[in-house]
């Protein structure tokens, strides 16, 4: 089957047990992060945190890439849902404080636009890291030959290897972070295929609207 338009842009081949893999062989894991309100932190609180992070940074032997999400949050679902609640109120009282609380969100954001923002640590493990830097170097050299073929799709066992060194180093870079009062956790088959999915349709995933998943997805 031929490639659609998205598809041939993207350099996501598949995604496998947690596990981007790219059409490169590369393969990438993707740990979503907390936030932590620096400003009301003290000014020790400060230091300490960011000395905590620049150990952190200094300790890595891999690189990694912290990528910041912004999103527009559309709120009129939650609206209508306080409008349901309001309605199915049987004690005046709290119908009152339900209304009351419903025209408070409704005012506040009027004429403003509510943001959020999502914070994600990509984790890789390269092609040389894989087949070790002689497979790299024929895969490179077969661009200039005339029998050019795509590359080979990585084998069971080599995923398998290859997925227990990718996850030792999102464990390490989440015990790093759990230093520096951060929580990450990694993003299962489910969740990676919606994140791409809103990046693509960001319209749609503002207004709370996300494709079906299949069921052998859901691993």
């Amino acid at each position: 089957m031929p490639e659609s338009a998205t598809q041939a842009f993207l350099e996501v081949q598949d995604i496998r047990e947690g596990v981007l893999l790219l059409k490169n062989n590369g393969i990438r894991g993707v740990l979503m992060a907390s936030s932590i309100n620096f400003a009301l932190k003290s000014e020790e609180e400060q230091t300490a945190i960011i000395y905590a992070f620049q150990n952190f940074l200094n300790s890595l032997d891999f690189f990694c890439q912290i990528v910041v999400q912004s999103r527009n949050i559309n709120i009129t679902p939650y609206l209508d849902s306080l409008k349901d609640l309001e309605e199915k109120q049987t004690n005046q009282l709290l119908k009152e404080q339900t209304a009351s609380y419903r025209e408070f969100i409704k005012n506040m954001v009027v004429g403003d636009v509510v943001m959020t923002k999502n914070f994600y640590v990509v984790v890789p493990y390269n092609l040389m890291e894989i087949f070790g830097t002689k497979a790299v170097g024929k895969n490179f050299l077969n661009q200039f030959s005339g029998n050019q073929t795509q590359n080979q799709p990585m084998k069971d066992d080599e995923f398998q290897r290859c997925k227990t060194q990718l996850w030792q180093r999102m464990e390490y870079l989440s015990m790093g972070l759990r230093r520096c009062g951060i929580e990450a956790m990694p993003l299962t088959t489910p969740e990676l295929i919606e994140l791409f999915w809103s990046i693509h349709h960001p319209d749609q995933a503002e207004i709370g609207y996300y494709p079906e998943i299949l069921p052998e997805l859901l691993k």
